[in-house]
């Protein structure tokens, strides 16, 4: 529950930043509509479907207290299951709609519709943080309320660097060993790779092997067979929570002993329950 109030607390503040940004186009208008794509039964839903009740919460809390101006909004939620054609066409369904603005998911998805959601300068607020989407030359009316992936991802090397490296018994004795574990093909979990590793060499880190850990992933004792003998001293995580916390227990079964740091997506409440004593 605590976890549910941040999200309606967030999302209702982004809420009034993104009806401000579209106000001239819902001028006159009965009710404001708002899109919403959401991932509820996809690769992402261990984690898409509390986000997607926070904005059914938000909405309600919103329309209860006045709304936005004395107008409701009418939101258009849909479950898109992470798939990218589905979520072009939901794109387009928002559009006949005459939805004002749209809140977005995923990476893929979303990185695909950029270039649309700027030709039609729609305000397109997505729950992903990618790099990708943070030039305002190229992606003017795409939003996001965190740090972006890359940023998290060097902001977490740097933090382990400065903070735990020191306390290790190799410290200046040799390079801090770090491998990165995340599913491949996946847009979102591939996103931030490119800018950690220039991180890691920037501070002088001796980079594993990857470990592709698919985001369905509930056994993955074969990818930390595969690091034993690279023997990392941390592993940078950036799946979501399901897959983490496999990757997780299998590091903590296997007794790979790497501490383990992991981009946001990849932890909350349900982490800890998932991943038992690993988690500690």
């Amino acid at each position: 529950m605590f976890t549910r109030s941040i999200w309606s607390k967030l999302l209702t503040f982004i809420f009034a930043a993104m009806l401000i940004i579209g106000f001239s186009s819902m001028a006159g208008a009965a009710v404001i509509k708002v899109g919403s794509l959401n991932d509820m039964t996809g690769a992402t839903s261990d984690v898409g479907k509390d986000y997607a009740l926070g904005i059914a919460e938000a909405i309600h809390y919103v329309n209860d207290t006045g709304g936005i101006n004395g107008k409701k909004i009418k939101l258009y939620q849909f479950d898109y299951g992470y798939r990218i054609p589905e979520a072009l066409t939901k794109y387009n369904l928002f559009k006949r709609l005459k939805c004002v603005a749209i809140l977005g998911w995923g990476t893929g998805d979303t990185e695909a519709l950029s270039p649309t959601v700027k030709r039609d300068k729609i305000p397109y607020v997505s729950a992903s943080y990618s790099g990708h989407l943070c030039d305002p030359k190229k992606t003017p009316y795409n939003l996001f309320f965190s740090t972006d992936y890359s940023t998290q991802s060097r902001g977490l090397i740097t933090a382990w660097y400065r903070k735990k490296w020191p306390t290790k018994p190799d410290y200046n004795k040799r390079k801090p060993r770090i491998a990165m574990c995340y599913m491949f093909a996946s847009p979102f979990s591939s996103a931030s790779i490119k800018a950690a590793k220039d991180q890691a060499k920037l501070l002088g880190f001796e980079i594993g092997p990857d470990q592709d850990v698919s985001l369905f992933a509930i056994d993955t004792k074969s990818q930390i067979l595969a690091l034993k003998e690279f023997k990392p001293d941390v592993l940078l995580h950036t799946n979501t929570v399901m897959s983490v916390a496999a990757t997780l227990r299998d590091s903590y079964a296997l007794e790979l002993g790497a501490d383990n740091i992991i981009k946001c997506w990849g932890y909350d409440e349900n982490l800890p329950k998932l991943a038992g004593k690993a988690a500690i």
